[in-house]
Formats: structure tokens, C-alpha cells, sequence
């Protein structure tokens, strides 16, 4: 004979207090749980959005980032010559040689100081980033000490308004524009002309890294063979989206690591909050417990019962921490990418493996919370029980 579900429901309702009490405490957990996953989600995405699968990315052999980087300026013709790499209507190749450097900007909400990373592009370069749009002012004007910067970087520094000037590599160059990246790394960069930034940061022996389109798909590992083969060109070859995803490594392991350890603390309260919890109920409805007994109720009914209260009350938690968790989507988080040392700006992103991951999760913590104090009424007497009440 089975309990039915209107007799836990009345249980969860009758003890009101504790209920809530006990479902906050694991709403709390599955909060920072969830936060946690979506900070790590938020990051990813920002930094694989910002590169493209029709893409590839060339740094020097042992580079980890376009910061480290240097290839020759014979280098990158060869890379141009190669046959694997996409051309225009007339012929000339989609290959973008670009110069990465760092400069330090003041941020708006603490006053202190960060680097920001300057990337030079030539005209091709916006061509192989369909995603950025000018959303004020104009695009820098190719051979001028113009530069646009970054959605983020105009939210977040002084100073970097259209109009004003930056003074950086002994040069005074002007804000023209902002640019819409579609919330990806671009979006905390600042952009100028790529040979008046070589010449300014006086990086005569070439570029930090070369951008291209493949001519086809599935041209990838022709051209990693071709490189590979040519002694000339000691360059490592990525796909765009690969490159940027490697980017995100350290500090998403770091955010991981952190974000668990803190949960998993967390998480033992919110056990033994909900063990103290059921362990009352089945102290108070002791009389109760061998009344069912005596009606004809098995133990593993009983058992099945209580689990079922705590796993009810975590669900109730659970589903309370990840609405919450929900309205962090519209927070924007900047901190300092440990790979390139540079700001980084992302936001908080839900997915539904983080629905799934944040429920089974607070189905856990009821589950080991529960399972002691659901075995001590299944094993009551029905003589002691009664004879307790």
C-alpha cells in the first residue's frame, strides 16, 4: 500500500516554516551553483562567438596568445600565396594582417588602471568580421591615427568618448566611432590602422598574427599540411574558433575551481539543514509513523514518503535558486583574461544543461539530506511508535 502524495504535500504545508526555511537554504546553494556554471557558460560563449569556423588564425610556433606572437612580413606573403586561402572578386586574398598590442586605460567605476588590447587591422580585417557594426560615429579612416573602440571598452573607461583623444606609442589618436562586436572579445578591444600601429609601436620585424578565410571548408588540413611542409613558415595554424576557445582555458578552469569548491561547501549546510529538518518531522509525527504501521503501510512506503518530502523540498529550492539565477543574464561581468593578461568583458549565460545540471544538483542535496532520517522511520516499530506518541 502506498502513501499518497496529498499526504506529503500536507506534511511540507503543516511544518510551513521549516519548509521555508529549508528550501531558502538550498535555493541559496543551487543560486550559487547555478551562477557559478553561468559565469563559466558566459565566458565561452563570449570568447568562441568571436571566432569564426570559415576562419583561420596564424601565430608564431610556441605563441599562446596574438600578444606573444611575431611573424615575418615574408612569412605572411607566403601564408598569402597558398591556395587553400580564400580571394576576393579580383583575385586578391582574405587575409588579414593584424598587430596586437596592450595599453593600460582608466576604468570608470574604481579609477584604476587596466590593460586594454589595441588591435591593428587593415581593410580586409573588417571584411572577415561580418559581426562588427559602427553603432556611433564612423569606422577609422585607413592611414590616419584614427581608432574606434569596443562597446564594452566605451562603457567601462574614461576617456575613450568620439572626439577625445588617446595619447599611446608617443602619438595622439583620436576616437571616431564605436563598435558593436555582437557581444564577443572584440567587444573590449580598441581598433586602429595596423601599419600606422606597426609604426608607432615600432614592430618593424611584422605582425602579431594573420587572419584568413579558407577557400573551402574542408581546406583546413591542407593548409596545416602546407605549412607544416614548408620550412620557411614556422607559424601554427587554428581554426579562428579554436584559437579563441583555447583563449578561455585558464581563466574558465579558474572560475570552475573556485565555483565548485564554493558550492560543494555550501551544499553540506544546506544537507544538514535539510537532514535536521526531516529528522524533526520524523521525531514530532513518531506517533503518526506507527499509526501507518498499524493500518497496514510497509516500511519501504514510509521510506519512499519521507524521501520524497526532502526531495520535494529541494525541488522547491531548486527551482527558487535558478529563478533568481535567471536575472543574472542581465549583469556584465570585466575582469582580467589570465591567457593575454587584458580586460575582458562577458555576461552570465543560462543554457538548458544549466537548468538540467542546477535541478539534479538540488535533487542530490535532498536526496543525501533525507535518506537517513526517511531509514529511521521506515525502521520504527509499530509498538515503540505508538507507544511513544
Amino acid at each position: 500500500m502506498r502513501l499518497p502524495l496529498s499526504y506529503v504535500a500536507r506534511n511540507l504545508w503543516v511544518r510551513r516554516l521549516t519548509t521555508v526555511l529549508t528550501a531558502g537554504g538550498m535555493a541559496l546553494v543551487v543560486f550559487v551553483f547555478a551562477a557559478v556554471l553561468m559565469l563559466d557558460a558566459g565566458l565561452k560563449a563570449t570568447l568562441v562567438a568571436t571566432g569564426s569556423d570559415a576562419n583561420v588564425l596564424l601565430i608564431r610556433k610556441g605563441a599562446e596568445t596574438e600578444i606573444q606572437s611575431g611573424i615575418a612580413r615574408d612569412q605572411a606573403a607566403l601564408i598569402e600565396s597558398l591556395p587553400q586561402i580564400a580571394r576576393d572578386a579580383e583575385g586578391r586574398p582574405l587575409v588579414s594582417k593584424e598587430v596586437v598590442v596592450l595599453n593600460s586605460l582608466t576604468k570608470v567605476d574604481t579609477g584604476l588602471r587596466s590593460n586594454v588590447p589595441i588591435r591593428g587591422v587593415p581593410p580586409v580585417g573588417l571584411a572577415l568580421r561580418p559581426q562588427v557594426k559602427i553603432v556611433a560615429g564612423r569606422m577609422f579612416r585607413p592611414g590616419s591615427n584614427e581608432i574606434v573602440v569596443g562597446a564594452a571598452v566605451a562603457r567601462q573607461f574614461a576617456g575613450v568618448e568620439i572626439g577625445r583623444s588617446l595619447a599611446f606609442a608617443q602619438r595622439q589618436w583620436t576616437v571616431v566611432g564605436v563598435f558593436d562586436a555582437g557581444r564577443t572579445a572584440f567587444d573590449s578591444e580598441i581598433w586602429g590602422d595596423a601599419e600606422q600601429l606597426l609604426q608607432a609601436f615600432r614592430r618593424f620585424g611584422g605582425f602579431s598574427s594573420v587572419i584568413a578565410r579558407l577557400a573551402s571548408p574542408d581546406a583546413f588540413d591542407a593548409l596545416r599540411a602546407a605549412i607544416d611542409a614548408d620550412p620557411r613558415l614556422t607559424v601554427e595554424v587554428k581554426r579562428e574558433r579554436k584559437f579563441y576557445e583555447d583563449q578561455s582555458r585558464a581563466l574558465s578552469n579558474f572560475i570552475s575551481y573556485l565555483g565548485i569548491t564554493l558550492s560543494v561547501i555550501f551544499s553540506l549546510g544546506a544537507i544538514i539543514g535539510a537532514a535536521i529538518t526531516m529528522y524533526a518531522a520524523v521525531a514530532t509525527r513518531t506517533g503518526e509513523i506507527g499509526t501507518l504501521r498499524a493500518l497496514g503501510f510497509r516500511r519501504r512506503s514510509i521510506l519512499a514518503a519521507f524521501l520524497l518530502e526532502s526531495l520535494l523540498l529541494a525541488a522547491a529550492g531548486g527551482v527558487v535558486g535558478l529563478a533568481g539565477a535567471t536575472f543574472l543574464q542581465a549583469i556584465t561581468i570585466s575582469t582580467t583574461n589570465f591567457q593575454s593578461f587584458s580586460e575582458l568583458a562577458f555576461s552570465f549565460a543560462l543554457t538548458p544543461r544549466i537548468v538540467v545540471d542546477s535541478l539534479v544538483f538540488a535533487l542530490v542535496m535532498g536526496l543525501v539530506g533525507g535518506v537517513l532520517p526517511a531509514v529511521k522511520a521506515s525502521r520504527m516499530k509499530i509498538v515503540d511508535a505508538l507507544r511513544a506518541d
